[in-house]
């Protein structure tokens, strides 16, 4: 239970890192003495680092002073599930006389959670057509979703996280090496519907989609093949994506970077106006996933290579809504290069 519980006092960053270990989308917000001050959930973490992308403000500011909660001697089962329904909370603590938490009620204690409309329908378009050249030497033998990791490769690793969350309309798009992907996939024995797709000629990170026009429902998750996840909820992406009517949600990890030097500031005749020492900078970061309505593939040529960031352009021209969801940098890792690959083997052995 108290791996829910986050001090008043702690930063956005260690609310990121306790939603993403706990698995549940809210945390308690508690004083020294852990009596119950609030609650901060993902989506009020989502909101403050869109607004300031500050990874050491305090939640202090942002968590809700005035939670849903039950004494422990003044609740039943159906007042439970009335204030689930009503106000769609992820958990209900209930406290003593002096608001310390005695337990907590979560939703699916109580619902039995079911497939949703998300789930069964939505389909899932992989990105399996580029040559790998961070992985050399490795590519020029096999193409990049095929290289192993550990047990199985690394397009294995992707549709099993998909398919652990109910995904099974799985979509490959490919053209580098296809005949051995091709292969593969066509003995791949799972659960899911999986769809080859193959480019006639190498055509960017998205040119590919031209081919699933008219064969995807209104909005689908695309993912590069070198992106593993961990602890990522699909779904919540695509209430997300559904909620604020976005054609386009890019998934961004916040990102700190340090600079290991003293930064100087200069005035215009060349003085020093002053020296950041070692200082530290936050970015949002698209890891490579994507929420599409499919009505932005009428913006993508037939046959013609396109990268992402271009069509984001040629989006943002038309004025289609574009938004970003952002995660906790320790929930994904980018395995196409060798450095971020070494380190998935090692957390993958553990």
């Amino acid at each position: 239970m108290k791996q829910l519980f986050i001090n008043k006092k702690a930063t956005i960053k260690d609310a990121l890192l306790k939603i993403s270990k706990s698995g549940h989308r809210c945390l308690l917000v508690t004083d020294n003495l852990e009596k119950m001050l609030g609650t901060i959930s993902d989506g009020d973490l989502r909101r403050a680092i869109l607004k300031n992308q500050n990874l050491g403000q305090k939640i202090d500011k942002i968590y809700k002073k005035n939670p849903r909660f039950f004494y422990s001697k003044n609740y039943n089962l159906k007042k439970v599930k009335e204030l689930f329904i009503k106000h769609k909370l992820d958990l209900i603590p209930v406290l003593d006389k002096t608001k310390k938490v005695e337990k907590i009620i979560f939703w699916n204690d109580i619902f039995k959670k079911k497939k949703s409309e998300n789930e069964k329908k939505t389909n899932i378009v992989i990105m399996s057509g580029g040559e790998g050249k961070r992985l050399l030497p490795f590519t020029k033998v096999l193409p990049k979703p095929l290289i192993p990791l550990n047990d199985k490769p690394i397009i294995s690793h992707i549709i099993d996280s998909f398919e652990n969350q109910g995904f099974k309309n799985i979509n490959v798009i490919v053209n580098y090496k296809a005949d051995l992907l091709n292969t593969y996939m066509s003995n791949y024995q799972k659960k899911s519907k999986i769809k080859i797709f193959k480019e006639k000629n190498p055509l960017g990170t998205v040119g590919g989609l031209y081919l699933l026009k008219n064969k995807v429902n209104d909005n689908f998750i695309l993912t590069n093949c070198d992106i593993l996840t961990a602890d990522l909820q699909y779904e919540e992406i695509l209430n997300f994506h559904k909620k604020y009517n976005y054609d386009l949600t890019l998934v961004a990890s916040l990102r700190n970077f340090s600079i290991p030097y003293g930064v100087c500031e200069i005035n215009k005749n060349t003085s020093l106006s002053k020296i950041k020492e070692k200082p530290k900078f936050n970015f949002l970061v698209s890891i490579g996933m994507y929420v599409m309505n499919k009505k932005v593939l009428s913006s993508i040529k037939n046959n013609s290579k396109l990268d992402i960031t271009n069509l984001i352009k040629r989006l943002k021209n038309k004025k289609y809504k574009i938004g970003v969801f952002p995660i906790d940098d320790k929930s994904w890792i980018d395995v196409g290069n060798w450095s971020d690959y070494n380190q998935a083997v090692i957390k993958d052995e553990r």
